[in-house]
């Protein structure tokens, strides 16, 4: 849907400055930064929700845990046991 929105120049001016160095069009950062701001309404849950999987870890959370504390297990048996 189109929308007619009015700025300031020198916020025009900044946007379009901004888009050549990203190679992007006003447009484009127009709806970057719509989405970014009604991503930063979420609650905190819905915006953690499914985090490791969108970004590529899609690890079962408890098996992570076990791998975790498997690794500090073995370098607690490697150095000795000793907390420093």
């Amino acid at each position: 849907m189109r929308i007619l929105a009015d700025l300031p120049d020198d916020d025009i001016k900044w946007l379009d400055e901004r888009a050549a160095e990203v190679g992007k069009s006003r447009a484009a950062l127009i709806r970057q930064a719509v989405s970014a701001f009604r991503a930063g309404e979420r609650d905190w849950m819905e915006q953690g929700f499914g985090l490791w999987t969108r970004y590529g870890r899609g690890v079962d959370g408890a098996a992570h845990e076990q791998a975790v504390r498997g690794q500090w297990a073995r370098r607690g048996e490697t150095d000795g046991g000793a907390a420093e």
